[in-house]
């Protein structure tokens, strides 16, 4: 079955990095768009970042210049490397896959920037 698995949330210090990683199976991972979202409580769930097949990126205002979204085909995963995090970037973070009409979701990681 297909699964996308989220890793690399935790707590971080205000002005601190993370990197997190969505490993993906039960599909054709080269064909597919990956982009990751965000939930903070009370919010609605928002994109952060997208990559196209082609590799072609797409960001949110709000993180522009201190997020980057990169994909490995042959590791079938894609990442989101997360610098000068600030605490309005609390939330659960999460994987999405789309290609025609198949769109997946992984079960999210916890990311809290706190001093």
């Amino acid at each position: 079955q297909v699964q996308l698995v989220e890793s690399g949330g935790g707590l971080v210090q205000p002005g601190g990095s993370l990197r997190l990683s969505c490993a993906a199976s039960g599909i054709i991972f080269r064909l597919y768009a990956m982009a990751w979202y965000r939930q903070a409580p009370g919010k609605q769930r928002e994109l952060v970042a997208a990559i196209t097949s082609g590799g072609s990126t797409t960001y949110a205002s709000s993180v522009k210049g201190r997020f980057t979204i990169s994909r490995d085909n042959p590791k079938n995963t894609v990442y989101l490397q997360m610098n000068s995090l600030k605490p309005e970037d609390t939330a659960v973070y999460y994987c999405n896959g789309v290609y025609v009409v198949q769109n997946y979701w992984g079960q999210g990681t916890q990311v809290t920037v706190s001093s």
